[in-house]
């Protein structure tokens, strides 16, 4: 048991923050991001869904990559190499002279992010024993929920100060502190049986997830689904994901094991954190536009209406493991989902002047619900596998959480933009032809235009605020059935207790340099 687990927590904490603490950031400055120059860079609502997804597919595509380096050269290394590559993609996003450049590097902070992830748990299962790992999950889980808090808040305070820039920039000096605390701190561990890099199964998880991601954009930027471009891209995406499964199986060094899924609570456990964040990234998604576009909310003032989202995982993430010795595993986590799933149907009653102290309670039984399922379940998760695999364990969990989250901002993204269209388009028949796509893709877009017709555009305000409530309200209802999905699929699969530890455990891998 290693002296210092508890400092060496708080530090793989701060690298973990500021990779949730980017994308929690980014959700409060999309409206920013999305005005004309020189406030913002003018993204349209596709650009901006891709701002997101460039990150997370680059994330989510290497991280089985990452975790099989880090079981590989020292999981250390790999952590202080991805906070570097993380922190320049951070400085050179925020001089972004388009969204084009944004899209690239958050790609570039996408692969830094992919390093510094799984390393994280990784050494955590590193260095507690397994009696004290779900109270040590717990609360790294319970670092998310910080980083959510933390996120919107800062964003806030810089966009109301600063250049949109400003909320990449603002990843550097902590890029710094995480680096010097790590080299001073953390030890070095490996696996002692590490496998090969499997190259062509990382580049057909990327080319898959990309071309299946860009399908579903495309499809909710022409609200059209039936286009032959927007099929053929999004089933080809789904033939090469067909072919990286087949490929992963007959390999016989893959990148993802696919034997672990055979364990119908590894996967099980998989599958409830994949839904809950295809939900969850798609909510916040349409929730920033709802309180700054329709309630008129500044940046900031966002940011604080989504803290009791953020307090209530922070409450109840490392309680969590309680309730579960009490109810078991199964019970918490349908709760949390069919919770989860409340939560998103409430979003429903919402519309331009409902109070917002129901916005707020909704946020924190929202956080409540997933605090109660993601501590858990990355519980099963890390403990189903031996602990020398915890990187290839972490890399899983996380992947699955990333391309959860890439395809809930993609499809319930194009839900809300082919819904909004639709509701909108017959305002729009007044404007230019070629101005009346533009104007329809977003309900900045059609405020950007309302704005330049001055009193002649009011009309356009009133009735692009009342497609936009419209096209939350299904696109929510959307998130909720994915939740109940969830529910099923945990309640039919988790056990009632957390299994025990797998048998035979391999001789456990030795620290690399570490002071015991």
């Amino acid at each position: 048991m290693h002296r210092r687990r508890w400092a060496i927590l708080g530090v793989l904490m701060l690298s973990l923050l500021i990779v949730v603490l980017d994308n929690s950031i980014l959700n409060v400055a999309i409206k920013t991001i999305s005005t004309p120059e020189p406030t913002g860079l003018g993204a349209t609502q596709s650009e901006l869904e891709w701002a997101i997804n460039s990150y997370t597919l680059v994330f989510a595509g290497l991280l089985f990559t990452a975790g099989l380096l880090g079981d590989r050269l020292g999981r250390k290394k790999v952590l202080l190499a991805g906070l570097v590559v993380f922190g320049i993609g951070s400085a050179l996003a925020a001089q972004s002279g388009s969204p084009v450049e944004l899209i690239a590097f958050r790609a570039v902070m996408g692969l830094g992010a992919a390093f510094v992830m799984p390393a994280t748990l990784a050494v955590l299962m590193h260095v507690f024993e397994r009696e004290e790992q779900p109270k040590a999950i717990g609360i790294w889980a319970g670092g998310v929920g910080l980083a959510i808090a933390i996120g919107p808040i800062t964003g806030g305070v810089l966009l109301d100060h600063f250049w949109w820039g400003s909320v990449f920039l603002i990843n550097v000096p902590i890029v710094v502190v995480a680096v010097a605390l790590m080299i001073w701190l953390v030890p070095d561990s490996r696996d002692p049986k590490p496998g090969r890099i499997d190259l062509v199964g990382v580049v057909l998880s990327v080319v898959g997830l990309v071309l299946l991601v860009y399908g579903i954009i495309k499809g909710g930027q022409l609200a059209d689904f039936t286009d032959p471009a927007v099929l053929g891209t999004a089933l080809g995406g789904l033939a090469v994901l067909v072919a990286f499964v087949f490929y992963e199986k007959r390999s016989d060094h893959p990148s993802v094991d696919v034997t672990y899924f055979k364990n119908k609570v590894f996967s099980a456990a998989i599958s409830a954190i994949a839904l809950v964040f295809f939900a969850l990234m798609g909510v916040t998604f349409f929730a920033v536009f709802y309180t700054q576009s329709v309630r008129g909310y500044s940046p900031l003032q966002t940011g604080l209406l989504m803290l009791p989202l953020a307090v209530a995982q922070l409450i109840f993430a490392p309680r969590a493991r309680l309730v579960v010795d009490r109810f078991g595993v199964r019970a918490v986590c349908t709760g949390g989902l069919l919770l989860v799933m409340a939560t998103l149907a409430f979003f429903t009653i919402l519309d331009a002047d409902t109070p917002i102290w129901i916005l707020e309670v909704i946020f924190f039984l929202m956080g409540t619900g997933m605090a109660h399922i993601m501590t858990p379940t990355s519980v099963v998760i890390m403990q189903a596998l031996p602990r020398e695999k915890a990187g290839s364990a972490s890399a899983l969990s996380n992947t699955f959480r990333q391309v959860g989250g890439a395809l809930g901002i993609a499809v319930l993204g194009s839900v809300l933009s082919t819904a909004y269209r639709k509701g909108v388009e017959d305002e729009l028949t007044l404007l230019p032809e070629g101005a009346r796509h533009t104007a329809g893709e977003s309900i900045e877009a059609t405020l950007g235009v309302a704005a330049k017709l001055g009193p002649r555009g009011e009309h356009l305000v009133t009735a692009a605020n009342d497609s936009f409530l419209h096209a939350m309200h299904v696109t929510a209802l959307w998130g909720a059935g994915v939740a109940v999905i969830g529910a099923v699929v945990v309640f039919l699969f988790l056990p009632g207790r957390v299994p025990q530890e797998p048998e035979p455990r391999e001789k456990e891998a030795e620290p690399v340099g570490a002071g015991h």
